[in-house]
């Protein structure tokens, strides 16, 4: 896909996953000026009117944020964050779809065959 003059939203854009993307996409010529990728502190992706406005004017949508915490905190509180990341796609691909955003790449993992200590 050409990205020359795309516009790029990227959730999770600073976190470990994300911050590799951006990185790759510079590389490839993509401007620090195409790219969004807003901190969770600053964009809660579990409010719909958030999600609305992250994705307005994108021509690119790329949902890599979700809520973690390590082994502990998912087993204390394993609804919580399955609610959060579900909201957080749901909402975040219907605004985009709404939008008309070219494009909506989601990532997904499912440690079923992971043992957990």
């Amino acid at each position: 896909m050409d990205l020359t003059n795309k516009r790029i939203f990227i959730s999770g854009g600073g976190g470990f996953l994300g911050s590799h993307l951006v990185k790759a996409l510079q590389i490839r010529g993509v401007g620090r000026d195409q790219l969004t990728f807003p901190h969770k502190t600053e964009l809660d992706l579990r409010r719909r009117e958030n999600c609305q406005t992250a994705v307005e004017g994108q021509d690119i949508v790329i949902h890599l944020a979700a809520a973690v915490g390590g082994i502990g905190i998912n087993r204390e509180k394993p609804g919580e964050f399955f609610y959060d990341n579900l909201i957080m796609g749901a909402q975040l691909m219907e605004a985009a779809r709404l939008a008309g955003v070219e494009k909506f790449v989601a990532i997904c993992a499912y440690p079923k065959f992971i043992p957990i200590p």
